[in-house]
């Protein structure tokens, strides 16, 4: 609807993970770095963690962009899968076909397959997304395909892309195998202030527009409160920014119009205060009826002692 108005090509702030739109922060620096230097260096088992939405799937896909064909991928989007599920996905995958099997045969046939792919100089990577939702059953089977390997080499690399309950799944004692055949590690974090600007300015670019400062400083400023730096939410903000810039015939997104969205997008509160309204009513009249038990309780008590008393000096 705005791309026209805007003068864009595409619209800017999709969340799909489109490598082309990648911002590389120095964290995603890091992060992309780290999958390419242990994709090309065989390493066998790799863990990139970060927050929810600062860009994990995107740096996975970006480093796909960037393979050559002497490496084949498979990437799994969806680890809750079993066992035998998660093998079947692998072999499909790799072009392995056939009926469906048990696990002994999967591997059966997995392993001259990647004995072959290494003969021939090709490396052979698997991507597991959203890693933080593997069951423990297919974490140990993850441990046992680390297993594969000749005395030079992994016949399959492993990297594994999660939220930050990734880490606490590898650091539980029974993991202990697995996350001793960790080779790199690394944690992503959200932009920084510096970040935020270039990081629209990217986006606006990629899709074209003829103008990079559409959105005020203000703006800006506003967006990375919101945000606290994390990509996803950053590009719905902005895009909600820009449905209403256009709505209202507004060339320049200033703090108003983010202000108005970030208010659109928390969603109402009134029913929200009206029941911690409620909440602190009952709480109070309860400390109130208590209070009011108590004191009573402390009269009747008091009157009774001083009966025995006045029985007792005056009888």
């Amino acid at each position: 609807m705005y791309t026209k108005f805007f003068g864009f090509r595409e619209k800017p702030f999709e969340i799909t993970p489109n490598p082309r739109f990648l911002y590389l922060s120095d964290f995603h620096k890091e992060a992309l770095a780290h999958l390419i230097y242990a994709t090309r260096e065989g390493k066998g088992f790799t863990v990139i963690s970060g927050e929810v939405g600062t860009g994990k799937t995107m740096i996975g896909q970006t480093l796909l962009s960037r393979l050559d064909g002497n490496i084949k991928t498979i990437y799994v989007f969806n680890p809750n899968l079993n066992p035998i599920d998660f093998l079947h996905y692998i072999c499909e995958a790799l072009g392995i076909k056939g009926q469906r099997r048990s696990r002994g045969q999967y591997i059966a046939q997995l392993h001259p397959f990647l004995l072959e792919a290494n003969a021939r100089g090709e490396k052979v990577l698997l991507i597991i997304d959203e890693a933080q939702s593997l069951s423990p059953v297919l974490l140990e089977e993850i441990r046992l395909l680390t297993n594969l390997e000749t005395d030079r080499s992994k016949l399959l690399l492993i990297a594994l892309l999660g939220q930050p309950e990734l880490n606490d799944l590898l650091d539980r004692h029974e993991f202990r195998q697995l996350k001793q055949r960790v080779s790199l590690r690394y944690h992503m974090q959200p932009l920084n202030k510096q970040d935020i600007q270039k990081y629209i300015e990217k986006r606006l670019k990629v899709a074209e527009a003829p103008n990079l400062n559409i959105f005020s400083p203000k703006a800006i400023k506003a967006i990375y409160e919101y945000s606290k730096g994390t990509p996803r939410l950053i590009n719905i903000v902005c895009d909600n920014a820009l449905l209403t810039s256009f709505s209202t015939d507004q060339k320049i997104i200033g703090e108003k119009i983010i202000r108005e969205v970030i208010k659109s997008l928390n969603g109402p509160k009134r029913k929200k205060k009206q029941k911690l309204l409620w909440l602190f009513l009952l709480t109070l009249l309860g400390c109130l009826l208590l209070g009011g038990m108590f004191l009573s309780w402390q009269y009747g008590l008091f009157n009774s002692v001083k009966e025995i008393i006045e029985r007792t000096l005056f009888s």
